[in-house]
């Protein structure tokens, strides 16, 4: 069929369709008039296209334009070939504008130039579009087949339309619109454990599993990983048993989710006998796998037991790539070896590897933590000498350090090259910027400051606000720092422990210490547990007025609940113990909270 029989519908129907949507497709009589996320036309010079291999494309391009041109034109097949070959490169809107030169001069198209343009159009989000497509279509004799409708399944779960993707999916079984495969089913449970729903995808691969639609290895491996990321390992656990129960073998897509769950959580027989089982099963580790291994070793300070699992690596012919090397660096640099984390990042280069940027941002990380501000600079500096761009992370890390030596000017000047270079500010930016104006009794310029982020789409969290409550005592400010705490709740945010504590320490500090206790009583009506620098203020605050006594309750609560005096609340517990010599019960309490007394 041509199609140049079908464009007046589809001019109006996307007309229609998009009217309320920016006017993306302005030009009635053309489908793709104009690319989904700019306003330059394709082709022109001003048009700006993010290209992994430009000439690959421009040739491409030029292929497909010269099959159009030509006479007798070639196949659909052809043309449909050379579509997806464009698509493969993830130039989705150039696809779709492509479309567009083949509508004008009546190239053929069928069920799979269908599909290829649904799937441009949810890859760039706008599933809409491509109901709209799949409708028109459908109007000139096209059905749905199987990729038609996992397409669309998958284009509603990117755009995070979740409850329409499963009634889309739920008609599909019911209707028998078609069969659904493997693939289908997949993308459903995928697309629910990615948007958050992993308890639903989990019910969905159980119920499935009572129909003819089996579910298979990724579809179970799909569900195990939610389970994972969701801190569930037990469940995933106990679903990798049901699969194999099932008949169904588990491969190392299975596993990995599972070593890294229990890793996390420091259960290392655990990791040990899956990866016992694994070997038995000739299941053979990936470098994923290993890496897995050597970043949880790392973190928790084992670098020696790290070291050995890239032994292990190198024996069974296993290349480290770039994110071995990275959690060893990271490794080192938990660890304040800097020279041993510079080292191994220097090797990367003689392995036939490049440092990312995320290796240079755990290293300036590592620096400016040590205090080794200049040398983060220099790193910082060298980043775009070698052809890579500082992210987010990297400026808001080097702003920190250069804050935490005091280089307040620097700090800021380095922020404004943030901005001029377009790297958007995060809230965590914002935060450390924050925090830098308070620490310099610029409560003004705090307040002032903040209203400029929001006005920039930041929302402010809880962190934002504990530093300006924070800022507001050490400014003297305690009234208004209870008001804002009062507040928080009014702006859709709890008060939590360190929001409570700063109050509660600084009411110490003045002499307010009933009014501290007051907060300590709506802290924990709250729900908010206190910690142990809440008890150890209003402890300090009680026996800086003398009223040993009066502490008593307290310093019970902290050890009921596991907390030690720290070493201001111990030397004064000490020096009153010398008034209160033949008080039994108080040398015991004391004994108990004290370390090593």
């Amino acid at each position: 069929m041509r199609i140049s029989a079908i464009t007046p519908p589809i001019g109006r129907a996307i007309a229609a369709k998009s009217s309320s949507y920016y006017g993306i497709f302005a030009d009635p009589f053309s489908l793709f008039s104009l690319n989904f996320h700019s306003k330059d036309t394709l082709f022109s010079p001003n048009f700006k296209r993010d290209l992994s291999c430009e000439s690959e494309v421009d040739e491409a391009i030029f292929l497909f334009r010269k099959m159009v041109r030509m006479r007798p034109q070639p196949s659909v097949f052809e043309f449909t070939k050379q579509l997806k070959v464009i698509v493969n490169m993830k130039q989705y809107s150039v696809a779709l504008k492509l479309f567009d030169e083949m509508r004008e001069l009546g190239a053929p198209v069928n069920e799979y130039t269908m599909n290829i343009l649904i799937n441009c159009c949810c890859h760039l989000k706008r599933v809409d579009v491509g109901f709209a497509v799949f409708g028109i279509f459908f109007k000139h004799g096209y059905a749905a087949d199987v990729v038609t409708v996992t397409t669309l399944l998958k284009g509603l779960f990117l755009d995070g339309k979740v409850a329409e993707a499963e009634q889309l999916f739920k008609q599909l079984l019911s209707l028998r619109l078609c069969e659904p495969n493997d693939f289908t089913i997949v993308t459903v449970i995928n697309g629910l454990c990615k948007n958050g729903h992993v308890l639903a995808a989990h019910d969905l691969l159980l119920l499935l599993e009572k129909t003819i639609y089996k579910p298979n290895v990724m579809a179970y491996n799909a569900v195990i990983d939610g389970l994972c990321k969701v801190r569930m390992v037990d469940n995933a656990l106990e679903l990798k048993c049901r699969m194999i129960d099932k008949g169904i073998s588990p491969d190392v897509v299975t596993y990995s989710p599972m070593i890294q769950g229990l890793c996390d959580f420091g259960r290392w027989k655990e990791v040990k006998h899956l990866l016992d089982e694994m070997v038995n099963h000739k299941i053979c580790l990936t470098v994923v796998t290993f890496n897995i291994l050597v970043d949880s070793f790392c973190k928790e300070g084992n670098v020696k037991e790290a070291e050995d699992v890239l032994e292990i690596m190198k024996q069974q012919n296993i290349s480290p790539d770039i994110f071995t090397y990275n959690a060893f660096i990271d490794g080192y640099c938990l660890q304040g070896k800097m020279e041993k984390a510079k080292e191994v990042f220097d090797s990367i280069t003689g392995d036939g590897l490049k440092p990312c940027i995320i290796s240079y941002g755990i290293l300036i990380n590592g620096y400016c933590k040590k205090g080794k501000v200049d040398e983060a600079w220099r790193l910082f500096l060298e980043v775009s000498s070698k052809g890579l761009e500082h992210t987010t992370v990297t400026y808001n890390t080097m702003i920190h350090g250069l804050f935490s030596e005091c280089r307040i000017a620097d700090g800021w000047k380095l922020f404004n090259d943030m901005e001029a270079r377009h790297v958007h500010p995060d809230l965590h930016t914002c935060n450390i910027l924050l925090d830098s104006l308070c620490k310099s009794h610029e409560i003004a310029e705090a307040f002032s400051f903040l209203r400029v982020m929001e006005d920039k789409g930041l929302s402010p969290n809880i962190i934002t606000y504990g530093i300006l409550i924070n800022g507001l005592c050490k400014d003297g400010k305690l009234e208004d720092a209870k008001k804002l705490l009062n507040e928080l709740p009014l702006k859709g945010l709890q008060p939590n422990c360190q929001a409570y504590t700063i109050v509660i320490g600084s009411l110490c500090e003045e002499g307010f210490v009933d009014d501290a206790k007051d907060l300590l009583v709506k802290m924990e009506r709250s729900g908010c547990a206190p910690n142990s620098v809440t008890y150890n203020n209003i402890i300090q605050g009680l026996l800086k007025r003398k009223e040993v006594y009066k502490a008593m309750p307290f310093l019970e609560e902290m050890y009921k609940r596991g907390f030690s005096a720290d070493t201001a609340t111990s030397s004064m517990l000490i020096n009153h113990l010398q008034g209160f010599q033949n008080d039994d019960v108080l040398l015991e309490m004391i004994k108990k909270v004290v370390p090593k007394l």
